[in-house]
C-alpha cells in the first residue's frame, strides 16, 4: 500500500475514533471542549488533504504544486470563503430567533468577513501596481 493510502487510512480511523468518543461523552452528559473540536478537525485536514493531493515522489493524484493545482487551491478558496459567509450570517439569524437579540460577536465576525475578501484583493492588487 501507497504512503498516501496508508495515511488516508490512519487519519480517517483516528477521525472516526475521536468523533465516536466525543459523541459518547455528549451522551453521557460531559462537556465536550475545544480539545475534542480541535483534534477533529486537525484530523480531518490531514484526511482530506491526504485524499485530495498527490505526491511527487510517488507521482499518485493532482500536485498542489501544478498549475491545476493552484487553480484548484483558487477556486475552492473562494468558495470556502463565500460558504463561510452564508454559515456566519446563518448562525447570525438562528441566534437572533433563538435568543432574540443580536450577539455582538457574530454581528462582527459577519462584518468581518464580509470586508476580507475586497480587502485582501486591494492588498494584492496593490502589491501589482
Amino acid at each position: 500500500m501507497r504512503t498516501r493510502g496508508i495515511t488516508a487510512l490512519l487519519s480517517g480511523i483516528a477521525s472516526l475514533i475521536v468523533v465516536g468518543f466525543t459523541i459518547y461523552k455528549i451522551w453521557i452528559g460531559k462537556d465536550v471542549g475545544f480539545n475534542e473540536v480541535s483534534s477533529i478537525g486537525g484530523l480531518l485536514i490531514l484526511f482530506l488533504t491526504t485524499i485530495t493531493w498527490g505526491s511527487k515522489e510517488e507521482k499518485d493524484g493532482i500536485l498542489q504544486e501544478e498549475e491545476l493545482g493552484q487553480r484548484i487551491i483558487e477556486k475552492s478558496s473562494k468558495i470556502s470563503y463565500f460558504l463561510l459567509m452564508v454559515f456566519v450570517f446563518l448562525a447570525a439569524v438562528i441566534d437572533k430567533l433563538i435568543s432574540g437579540s443580536i450577539n455582538i460577536m457574530l454581528l462582527l465576525l459577519l462584518i468581518l468577513s464580509m470586508i476580507t475578501l475586497p480587502f485582501v484583493e486591494f492588498l494584492v492588487a496593490k502589491k501589482y501596481q
